[in-house]
């Protein structure tokens, strides 16, 4: 009997221990059947316990184990008869009646592949258009415009621009007459005083100018000289009255010649001018002579300045006289100024030394300085030489055919 209740009583213990242990990590495994009983001597004996041991205790007090195995090297759990896995909830012990319901995908499960991408919301759905102003036709719209040509604005200008769009021609109407439209509504008398009017208050303004060309010094192997060249004008911009004076003598204070024109000018084109008049020349000997002049004054291509003039004299004699000057601006107040006089007759003039053709030829280059536009002092050098028969008059009278001059002088005008 003894042996009996020995023996049974490591089962009611372990049976009254498993209801007590709360955190056992074997409960519910069916575990191998206990070895045989221990000897009596060796068994302890242990007194029931009324209560679960505390927390911290080990979940194993009290409980007879078997003699320790020593565990397999694979699954510990090997002959465990387990239930089957369960997955665990990885949210397991939240709360999770707060969140927010996952929005299932409404496109789970479709075949997407072969979709076509949504067309373009249109902006305008939803909008009441009757009331909107219909749109204005494109004017090129069946225009073949693959052979148009881009080119600069069609504005007037003096280039030959093949790149311009063509011009219709002027019609017919718009060179006749009347040349002035208004002379059809208001009268051709009452238009023409008008137009007077406005030429006298705004185009016909009186000018006077006189303009200082040369007034210099020279000096070369014939000796020193002095020369000027001045002219002027006064009226306006059509009609002028216009005079010129040139010079030159000796620096010791001969005169050599000198001349004075009145000259009628006439504006005919831009820039230029035609002159007519009188001329009076003057020489020491007495030998003072008046001729006739006819010549046009003005601004040639490339900026060069010319006065040219042909002069009939009272003796027949019938001569021919151009000048041409140009000035290069180095600075805007440095410039250089080439100087060009060819001097020709139509006879031999011998009282004057002049011989036919061309008779003599004058090249300078002058740099002046600019102070003011109406004041520039400058320094030059003077080339002349007298051809054909002149020169043969000049020769034969002791004189130099060529002559080279330095010479210092002043520009301005007033």
């Amino acid at each position: 009997m003894n042996r009996l209740a020995v023996a049974l009583a490591p089962l009611i213990l372990a049976a009254s221990g498993l209801s007590a242990q709360a955190q056992d990590p074997h409960a519910g495994h069916v575990m191998p059947a206990a070895p045989a009983p221990m000897r009596p001597a060796a068994a302890p004996v242990v007194p029931p316990q009324t209560s679960a041991p505390p927390a911290t205790q080990d979940p194993h007090a009290g409980h007879v184990m078997p003699p320790a195995q020593t565990p397999p090297a694979t699954d510990p759990h090997a002959g465990h008869q387990m239930p089957e896995a369960q997955t665990v909830d990885p949210h397991a012990g939240y709360d999770m009646s707060a969140m927010a319901p996952v929005q299932a995908d409404p496109h789970a499960g479709h075949d997407m592949s072969t979709m076509v991408p949504a067309a373009q919301p249109d902006p305008h759905a939803g909008h009441d258009m009757s009331t909107m102003t219909p749109a204005q036709a494109d004017p090129h719209a069946g225009h073949d415009t693959s052979t148009t040509t881009v080119g600069p604005p069609d504005v007037p200008t003096s280039a030959d621009n093949p790149g311009r769009p063509p011009e219709d021609s002027l019609p017919a109407a718009a060179l006749g007459d009347p040349v002035h439209a208004a002379d059809l509504v208001f009268g051709a008398d009452a238009m023409a005083a008008s137009r007077r009017t406005l030429i006298r208050e705004n185009g016909d303004v009186r000018t006077t100018a006189v303009v200082i060309d040369r007034l210099e010094a020279g000096f070369g192997d014939d000796g020193e000289s002095y020369l000027w060249d001045v002219q002027g004008w006064s009226g306006g911009d059509i009609n002028r009255f216009w005079w010129k004076s040139e010079g030159k003598g000796d620096l010791g204070g001969r005169l050599e010649d000198a001349e004075v024109q009145a000259l009628y000018s006439r504006a005919v084109a831009p820039f230029w001018d035609v002159q007519a008049g009188v001329r009076q020349d003057f020489r020491p000997d007495g030998e003072d002579t008046t001729h006739l002049v006819l010549g046009v004054q003005g601004l040639a291509p490339y900026w060069w300045e010319i006065d040219a003039a042909a002069f009939l004299s009272t003796e027949g004699d019938l001569t021919a006289r151009v000048e041409a000057e140009y000035d290069q601006r180095i600075t805007q107040r440095l410039i250089l100024q080439p100087r060009f006089e060819f001097d020709a007759s139509a006879s031999d003039i011998p009282e004057l030394e002049i011989g036919s053709g061309l008779s003599s030829v004058e090249a300078g280059l002058r740099l002046r300085y600019e102070f003011r536009k109406e004041f520039a002092p400058y320094v030059g050098v003077e080339w002349s030489r007298a051809l054909g028969d002149t020169a043969d008059y000049i020769e034969a009278r002791g004189g130099e055919a060529d002559d080279t001059r330095f010479v210092v002088g002043l520009k301005a005008w007033f």
